[in-house]
């Protein structure tokens, strides 16, 4: 046992030794309890539901919003110190890279206003919102440049050389070995002349010989799809809504194909039927007859919407505006017209040419018109204005025409093809380019999404190259040619579901979202007229915003329906005190009438007489 003497100098030793680490649960979760209070006291911790904790909850979520709106250009802080690279080196350009207002422009969806509303969990819901809406348009112009980096290319000529003298075979050897086998001739002259159509996507071409020979294929990769002989002449032939089927106008009825070249419908409603149109967002087939007859084909539901006598006589000319899928048809008169399935009247009449009119085509963005006549003109108009603008003549005519999506014209004229480039714009002297096929030219078509012009002659079918014809960027939700069988069923589905009306085809869509102010005053007048006053000469209550949560939405709609009904209430009574007192007089003014006529006898009249 140890003496008294050493004890101290052990409990000397022990006291430098370090205390052991403590444990997690060993750990104070909360510090303030223990330090809190001079007096000693613990300081209590808010109660979650408690007036203060919602108060001081909701200021920290108006500032998180206020961050969100102020972060939107890209440039975010971290605790309050801008990020730095590993070298120690700062950013000299720290956040994202601005973006042009212009290109947010393109992606706005709404105008924005700095005013937000005062109920506390609206404007919330209303700060982020507009904070998403922020990012999504910003994000949207930055990577719009980002990924489309194709743009359209045109055929440049040397110095002193004119781009027309190129012939197509030099340019199949310039370019590489994909696009120099997009030109080929397709030998036909047994059928011939031929129409032709290319699909939405401009993967699948189509084509129909005047004297029934009718045939689909994958242009691209010259794969052939189906080949009938209709045994009867074919005026037309036109893809409905995808690939899968497509209508011939034969020579006495319309007939439904599918791609395996099966009859699916006979449609014999539609006779003599001349040219087609289909219009894919509102899934309608507009065809012209040989009996002046326009009609319309629903192809979702197989009916027929319209049926429009045009009354002028054989119909072989025939557009559609891309824009508005407005119809328009030339007329031997030199007219142009353009038609809805909505009226039986002509939206609008044009007094194009001195002669017949030959053809007509509508670029895509819906302002510019140019036509062909029979008086060997071709003249550009302005949709918008109805007037002419440029005015050219052929010294052959022109028997048909084609715009691209970037702008081109491509006339024909006997078996020439020619290429002009902004034949609206400026006035131009010659053309872009020009080809000869072996025979009379009877179909135009541009293939869309590719600089490949296709023409249907009397000896079969040619693909021309025509560099910047296509629009290099496409859209894929709308129109993908690179699509699977699964992808263009989904599209499909999709496409019926947000399917046009045919009730919304007008000369101007943007009317559609405008108020009507003439039948909007009438209606009001005709409500002051049954109610007795005017309901909106006064301004609405707005009531004053309460504090402490008492301004829920139930409760304001609440106090405006009270406010309301007493506004009605004395409207009422006053209106109910001047009819009790119209009721008084009209009273009063039938007892007088009735005590004088009882004070007459008959024979007041022989005494007005005699004293007259």
């Amino acid at each position: 046992m140890a003496s008294a003497e050493e004890a101290p100098e052990r409990t000397h030793v022990e006291g430098k030794k370090k205390a052991p680490p403590k444990r997690y649960w060993e750990i104070e979760e909360n510090k303030d309890e223990h330090t809190g209070g001079g007096d000693g006291e613990e300081k209590q911790t808010p109660h979650p539901n408690s007036a203060s904790t919602r108060k001081r909850r909701r200021r920290r979520n108006n500032n998180n919003n206020d961050n969100k709106l102020q972060k939107v250009d890209g440039t975010q802080a971290v605790s309050g110190v801008e990020k730095q690279a590993v070298s120690g080196k700062r950013d000299p350009f720290p956040g994202s890279a601005p973006v042009p207002e212009e290109n947010r422009l393109k992606f706005r969806r709404k105008m924005k206003t700095d005013a937000l509303p005062r109920l506390t969990k609206l404007r919330s819901i209303v700060a982020g919102s507009r904070a998403v809406d922020d990012v999504t348009e910003i994000e949207s112009a930055r990577y719009d440049r980002l990924l489309l980096q194709e743009d359209a290319g045109f055929l440049e000529g040397d110095e002193d050389e004119d781009t027309c003298t190129v012939s197509q075979e030099d340019i199949a050897e310039a370019v590489d070995i994909t696009a120099g086998a997009k030109y080929f001739n397709l030998n036909l002259s047994q059928f011939g002349p031929y129409r032709l159509d290319y699909s939405k996507t401009g993967r699948h071409l189509l084509v129909g010989g005047r004297r029934g020979h009718v045939a689909c294929l994958d242009w691209q990769t010259k794969q052939l799809m189906c080949e009938i002989n209709v045994m009867e002449t074919v005026n037309d032939v036109k893809w409905l809504h995808s690939e899968a089927m497509y209508a011939v106008a034969q020579k006495k009825w319309l007939y439904i194909y599918d791609s395996s070249g099966i009859e699916l419908h006979c449609i014999r409603k539609f006779n003599d039927v001349l040219r087609m149109q289909f219009l894919p967002y509102h899934f309608l087939l507009a065809t012209a007859s040989a009996t002046g007859f326009l009609q319309y084909l629903d192809v979702s539901v197989g009916k027929e919407v319209a049926a429009i006598c045009t009354k002028t006589g054989r119909l072989d000319v025939m557009c559609q505006n891309p824009q508005n899928a407005v119809v328009h048809l030339g007329h031997s008169s030199g007219t142009v017209t353009l038609w809805s399935p909505n009226q039986k009247e002509a939206l609008v009449k044009m007094l194009c040419h001195q002669g017949g009119v030959r053809s007509v085509a509508v670029d895509k963005t819906g302002t510019y018109m140019v036509t062909s006549g029979m008086d060997k003109k071709l003249k550009v108009f302005d949709i918008r204005t109805f007037k002419p603008l440029q005015s050219y003549f052929l010294p052959a005519g022109a028997a048909s025409l084609s715009l691209s999506q970037r702008g081109l014209l491509s006339v024909a004229t006997g078996d020439i093809v020619q290429v002009y480039r902004d034949v609206w714009s400026t006035p131009v002297k010659k053309p872009y380019m020009a080809h000869k096929v072996r025979g009379p030219v009877w179909g135009l078509h541009f293939c869309p999404f590719e600089d490949v012009l296709g023409v249907g002659h009397g000896e079969g079918f040619t693909s021309m190259l025509v560099p910047g014809a296509g629009e290099p960027n496409f859209d894929g939700l709308d129109a993908n040619p690179y699509r699977s069988a699964k992808q263009r069923q989904e599209w499909e589905v999709k496409a019926l579901l947000e399917k046009v009306q045919p009730e919304l085809i007008t000369l101007d869509p943007g009317k559609l979202g405008q108020v009507d102010i003439a039948t909007f005053e009438q209606r009001h007048q005709d409500r002051v007229n049954a109610l007795g006053y005017d309901p909106m000469a006064k301004d609405k209550f707005k009531p004053r915003m309460r504090k402490k949560g008492r301004s829920s939405t139930g409760g304001v709609e609440r106090r405006k329906n009270q406010v309301a009904h007493e506004d009605k209430r004395d409207v009422i009574v006053a209106t109910m005190e001047q009819k009790a007192k119209t009721e008084k007089e009209r009273e009063e003014k039938n007892i007088n009438m009735e005590a004088s006529a009882a004070q007459r006898s008959a024979l007041d009249r022989f005494r007005k007489r005699k004293a007259k």
